[in-house]
C-alpha cells in the first residue's frame, strides 16, 4: 500500500505541472485584456497602459511564467486584481460558506438516493418500478434553474417557509436558516440521475452467479442484500461519490449565486466577469490537485470496502 501511494503521489507532479502550464498559457493567449477590463470602457490608452505595468502584464512571458509557477509552489497566489484581497484570505473565507452548503446536499443525495435505488432495484420490472423511472426521467428534463425559481417563488414568497437570501457568522444559523432551502432543491435535483445510476449498479450485481448461490443456500434477502449486492455495488457508487467530490469544494454557481451565499461558486463567477487572473488560476490548479488527490483516496477505499481489489 505505501509503495502503490508513493507511485502515486510521484505520478502526480508531471500532471499538475502539465494543468499548471496549460492554465497559465490558456489565460495569457487566449484571454482577454484585463488591464482593459480593469480600466473600463472610459480609460485613456495611458491609464491602461499604467494598469498594465502595476500587474507586471508588460513584462516578458518567460518572467511572468516565471512569477505564477513562484506563486504555484509557494502557494502565495497574490492579490485579486479586481479587489486586492489575498487570494489565500479569499479561499479561507469563502470555503467555509461553500462546505456549509455542499457537504449537506453531497451527504443527502447518497443517503436518499442508495436506499431507494435498492428497493427498486429489488422489485425491477415492478409498477412501482416503472413508475419511479418515468418520475426520474422527467425531473431529468427539468433545469436546476426551474426548481431554485419555482421553489424561491412557492416556499420562499408564497408560504414564507424559508427565507429567499441571507447569510451569517454563525455556521449553525446558517444550517438551519439559510442552508435548508437550496439543500432541499439541490437534493431534489440529484436524487433523479442518482437513483437511476445506483439502480443499474445494483441491477448489475443481482444478476450474478453470487447471488443465485447466496438464495440457494437459504440465506434470507435481507442479508443477501445489504452483505452482498450493496458491498459488491459500493465500488461504482464510490467511483461516482469521488467524481462529485472536487465540485463539493468549489461550489455551486447557481446555487451560491442565486440564495446569495459568498462562497467560491460565487466568487469564481465575478473573477471570470471581472477577468481576475490569480483567481481563476489558483481555483483552477487548486480545484486540479484535488481532484487528483480525491482519485487517489477513492482507489484507496475500493480496497477497504472491497478486499479482492489489488492496488498496483
Amino acid at each position: 500500500m505505501a509503495g502503490y501511494l508513493l507511485r502515486r503521489l510521484w505520478q502526480m507532479v508531471p500532471t499538475v505541472l502539465g494543468a499548471v502550464l496549460l492554465v497559465f498559457f490558456l489565460f495569457k493567449f487566449f484571454g482577454g485584456d484585463p488591464a482593459e477590463i480593469l480600466g473600463g470602457l472610459n480609460a485613456t490608452p495611458e491609464q491602461i497602459a499604467t494598469i498594465r505595468s502595476e500587474l507586471g502584464l508588460d513584462e516578458p512571458v518567460w518572467v511572468q511564467l516565471g512569477l505564477y509557477l513562484q506563486s504555484v509552489f509557494t502557494f502565495d497566489w497574490g492579490e485579486s486584481w479586481a479587489t486586492g484581497e489575498p487570494v489565500g484570505e479569499l479561499f479561507a473565507t469563502r470555503l467555509p460558506a461553500t462546505l456549509t452548503v455542499m457537504l449537506p446536499i453531497l451527504l443527502l443525495e447518497v443517503i436518499i438516493a442508495l436506499p431507494i435505488a435498492m428497493w427498486v432495484a429489488y422489485r425491477r420490472g415492478s409498477l412501482v418500478d416503472r413508475t419511479l423511472m418515468v418520475i426520474t426521467t422527467l425531473a431529468l428534463s427539468i433545469s436546476f434553474l426551474v426548481y431554485i425559481i419555482v421553489g424561491q417563488y412557492l416556499l420562499g414568497f408564497q408560504l414564507a417557509w424559508f427565507p429567499v437570501q441571507g447569510w451569517s457568522d454563525n455556521t449553525l444559523t446558517n444550517l438551519t436558516t439559510y442552508t435548508p432551502l437550496p439543500v432541499m432543491l439541490a437534493v431534489l435535483v440529484a436524487l433523479a440521475p442518482n437513483i437511476r445510476l445506483y439502480r443499474s449498479f445494483l441491477l448489475d450485481e443481482l444478476g450474478n452467479d453470487y447471488v443465485r448461490t447466496a438464495r440457494a443456500k437459504g440465506l434470507p434477502e435481507r442479508v443477501v442484500l445489504f452483505r452482498h449486492v450493496l458491498r459488491n455495488a459500493l465500488i461504482p457508487v464510490l467511483a461516482n461519490v469521488g467524481l462529485a467530490l472536487p465540485g463539493v469544494f468549489v461550489g455551486s454557481f447557481l446555487i451560491e449565486q442565486f440564495f446569495s451565499i459568498p462562497g467560491l461558486g460565487r466568487e469564481v463567477l465575478l473573477a471570470v466577469n471581472r477577468s481576475d487572473y490569480p483567481v481563476i488560476q489558483a481555483i483552477a490548479v487548486y480545484l486540479a490537485m484535488l481532484s487528483m488527490i480525491i482519485n487517489l483516496g477513492v482507489d484507496v477505499m475500493f480496497r477497504l470496502v472491497d478486499p479482492r481489489v489489488v492496488l498496483k
